[in-house]
C-alpha cells in the first residue's frame, strides 16, 4: 500500500494518478462500521478494475476546529492504521492535513481538489460523513458537487446489539476497561505498540519480569489496571498480563501511568525491541498493597486468572 501524505493546496498531478475507487472519512479505530465502508470500495475498485484508495485526516478536526482540544488520543494512531488498511486490501491511503486553511474550503473546492483532483471515479462514504466549511458538504449534497465527475454510494450505519458500533462507544468502553466489548466492535483486539525500555527491573527481584513499554502519545489507552494481553514479537505471539497505571505500591509520584508486561514462559532480553500489545481482558483495578509479598501473592492469583482466560 502507498501513502501519500497532502496538503491544501497539493501538487499532485491529476495525468499521473490511476482512476481510483475510494472510501473516505476519518476513520479512527477502523472498526466494523468503517471496515464495511472501506470494504465496500475495495470490491468496487475490483469489479471495476480499478486501485482502491482511502481518504482521511490527520490530526484529528477537533484538533483545529475546538480551542479546548489541545491534543487527541486515537484509537488507531496513524501507523496503526496504515497496518490495518493493508490488511483490509487498500491499495493506496491519502492522508490530508487537517489545518485551519483545509477546514475553510468551501465544499465544491473540497470536492474539486481531492476527489476529482485525484482522479476518484466513485467514493464511498459512511451515512454520516460531511465535508467542506462547517461541514455544509454532506451525502446530500455531494452529487451536485461531484458535477458529474464520479459516482457516489454511503453505507448505513451498523449496529451490534441494537446499537450503532462507532468511535464515541468504542472510547467509552475502554474509559470503562471494558475491553471485550470494544473488542467486539472493533472487529479485532485493540493493539498499541511500542519499543521496550529500562523500567527500575523491580519484577525481577519479585520473580515477575516485565518489559517496560515506551509507547506513542497518541494511542488511547483503556481504563488504568491489570489485563489478560497477547503480545506480539518477530511473528510469535506470546501470552501475558500487563499492568497499565502508577505503580502506587513503589511509586508516589508518577505523573502518567506505565505499561509493564510479564511474557509468560519467556526470558530473553528485550531492551530496544519493538512488541505489539494486544489487550484482551480486564483483570482487576489498580491496587496499592502494603508489602511486595502482598503484592506478589496478588500476581500469582493475576497470573492463574489470566492462563485460564486464554485457555478458555
Amino acid at each position: 500500500m502507498q501513502t501519500i501524505m497532502l496538503t491544501y493546496p497539493h501538487s499532485v498531478v491529476l495525468d499521473e494518478l490511476p482512476e481510483t475507487v475510494a472510501a473516505i472519512g476519518f476513520f479512527d479505530g477502523v472498526h466494523k462500521g468503517h471496515q464495511k465502508v472501506i470494504q465496500t470500495a475495495v470490491d468496487e475498485a475490483k469489479a471495476r478494475q480499478m486501485q482502491s484508495a482511502v481518504i482521511t485526516f490527520h490530526p484529528h478536526p477537533s484538533v483545529v476546529l475546538r480551542k479546548d482540544v489541545q491534543h487527541v488520543k486515537y484509537i488507531t494512531p496513524l501507523r496503526e492504521k496504515q497496518e490495518i488498511l493493508k490488511r483490509l486490501g487498500v491499495d493506496r491511503l491519502y492522508v490530508i492535513t487537517f489545518d485551519k486553511t483545509l477546514s475553510a474550503l468551501e465544499p465544491q473546492d473540497f470536492i474539486d481538489h481531492f476527489i476529482i483532483d485525484l482522479n476518484i471515479k466513485h467514493l464511498v462514504s459512511g451515512f454520516d460523513f460531511s465535508y467542506g466549511h462547517k461541514g455544509r458538504g454532506n451525502v446530500h449534497t455531494i452529487q451536485e458537487h461531484a458535477r458529474g465527475m464520479f459516482t457516489f454510494a454511503s453505507v448505513g450505519e451498523v449496529k451490534m446489539d441494537g446499537e450503532k458500533i462507532s468511535s464515541t462507544r468504542i472510547r467509552e468502553l475502554l474509559q470503562n476497561g471494558w475491553v471485550s466489548k470494544a473488542n467486539s466492535l472493533l472487529g479485532r483486539p485493540l493493539s498499541v505498540r511500542g519499543i521496550v525500555k529500562e523500567g527500575d527491573k523491580r519484577g525481577r527481584t519479585i520473580g515477575y519480569p516485565t518489559a517496560n513499554m515506551d509507547v506513542s502519545n497518541d494511542a488511547l489507552l483503556p481504563k488504568v489496571g491489570v489485563y489478560a494481553v497477547n503480545v506480539l514479537y518477530k511473528n510469535e505471539v506470546y501470552e501475558g498480563m500487563a499492568s497499565l497505571g502508577y505503580n502506587p505500591t513503589f511509586t508516589e509520584d508518577r505523573k502518567e501511568p506505565i505499561i509493564e508486561v510479564n511474557i509468560f514462559d519467556y526470558s530473553n532480553d528485550l531492551y530496544g525491541e519493538e512488541l505489539i500489545l494486544e489487550w484482551h481482558s480486564f483483570i482487576r483495578d489498580e491496587e496499592k498493597f502494603d508489602s511486595a509479598a502482598e503484592l506478589v501473592k496478588q500476581i500469582e492469583d493475576d497470573e492463574r486468572r489470566i492462563r485460564d482466560f486464554f485457555r478458555h
